[in-house]
């Protein structure tokens, strides 16, 4: 950027304000707000295309990181299947926030003067993306203008990905102050974007973009995610960040983990592979029953649901009584007043799946029938284990160790 001695003199009071470093904070809670639901609008129906979307959109994620983490590494991600990416969903990795779902966002800000974007926290990927200032489809968004930040600088570099089938995102990517509450990442670098699927118009997607709580690895800049970025430049006490997706109230909460909000100890679980957040799975339990051993699975705030391997969710269901959606592929059903009961076990301790998060809403009238929200058909060798999980627990990611805590919630 080039500034006349007139407009630096204007700016001066900004400089002074963003100078000094923030002294370095022990916890900050970041509160979360869902703006969107699960089913169709007051008839407790699933709303298939919507999901459909959102599989697609999750699938195409965690597969762009993979891609990611080859390109980054030299090595191919052990749970990629070769040409994976290669294939025609339409979807792009930004289509993970464009669902009508129930997610969870959160507000930073970014630049000086600072800007306020709500974005989702998402440890499903790497990256900051924002849309910028010529960014089609983005009517409604908030946009992230460079040029009207007195700390960006422009690396020259851009980005750009395609999918078979002519889905693409392209864009341009800068550096800049990047802040929650009092923690502020100087010099991170984010993604503006030229372009953002018509699935993330406004009325589809109330958020404005994504930030990313994975690893460097599978980050598609290649550069240090917004947390690690925090933990660097010595703005926090422990290199820790934590989730509670439920009451008494929704948070993320960075440099450690907020002991109002769970109760007795942690279950800690390494992780298989520093990229994503990917830990072995004990065992699947159905009814009861140890239906399936020791599968990896990836941690995603960023998705509501439960995918899994066809075969492997087709052995769980038929263990529980789960029926096929007729013309619904991946989709299982069981009564609604029937729910089967379903948990995880991780280093030894089961954890269970709430009969509300477990099953999504009704689909026909004779007997009412419940959609499952654990789903089959990814192109993926792993499960992703998102919401419908991960706010029945409190789940703590330490950066320091490459583990994942899991804990019982605190009573709202």
């Amino acid at each position: 950027m080039r500034f006349t001695l007139a407009t630096v003199i204007t700016a001066l009071p900004f400089f002074i304000d963003a100078a000094p470093r923030l002294a370095k904070q022990r916890g900050t809670a970041v509160p979360l707000s869902k703006l969107s639901s699960l089913v169709m609008a007051n008839q407790g129906v699933v709303n298939f295309e919507a999901l459909n979307s959102h599989i697609a959109a999750t699938t195409a994620k965690i597969l762009h990181g993979f891609d990611n983490f080859e390109k980054n590494t030299g090595a191919s991600h052990p749970s990629a299947m070769k040409g994976a990416l290669k294939r025609d969903s339409g979807a792009l990795p930004f289509v993970s926030l464009s669902d009508p779902l129930g997610r969870l966002f959160g507000t930073i800000s970014i630049g000086t003067p600072p800007r306020n974007f709500a974005v989702l926290f998402d440890t499903g990927s790497s990256d900051v993306i924002l849309p910028g200032p010529q960014c089609d489809n983005c009517d409604g968004h908030a946009i992230y203008n460079p040029a009207a930040s007195l700390t960006s600088t422009d690396p020259g570099l851009s980005f750009s990905i395609n999918f078979v089938g002519g889905a693409s995102s392209f864009g341009n990517q800068y550096t800049d102050n990047v802040t929650i509450v009092e923690l502020m990442a100087t010099d991170q670098t984010l993604g503006a974007a030229a372009h953002y699927s018509e699935a993330l118009q406004i009325w589809q997607f109330a958020g404005d973009g994504l930030l990313g709580m994975a690893f460097q690895s599978i980050s598609m800049f290649d550069q240090s995610p917004f947390f690690q970025t925090l933990v660097s430049q010595d703005q926090i006490d422990e290199p820790v960040f934590a989730f509670s997706l439920e009451a008494p109230g929704p948070e993320i909460y960075l440099g450690g983990t907020n002991p109002d909000m769970y109760t007795g100890d942690f279950t800690w679980v390494v992780i298989i592979q520093q990229g994503h957040w990917r830990v072995n799975i004990d065992s699947v339990v159905g009814n009861g029953q140890n239906v399936l051993s020791n599968v990896p699975g990836i941690m995603d705030t960023g998705t509501i649901l439960i995918l899994g391997p066809s075969e492997d969710v087709a052995t769980l269901y038929a263990a529980v009584g789960g029926i096929p959606v007729p013309s619904e592929p991946g989709f299982y059903s069981f009564p609604c007043d029937s729910v089967p009961s379903v948990s995880f076990t991780f280093g030894g301790r089961s954890f269970p799946i709430p009969a509300e998060t477990l099953s999504m809403g009704a689909f026909g009238n004779d007997p009412p029938q419940c959609v499952g929200s654990i789903i089959a058909g990814t192109t993926v060798r792993t499960w992703i284990v998102g919401n419908a999980f991960l706010s029945s627990v409190y789940t703590a990611f330490d950066v320091a160790n490459l583990r994942v805590g899991f804990a019982t919630l605190a009573a709202a």
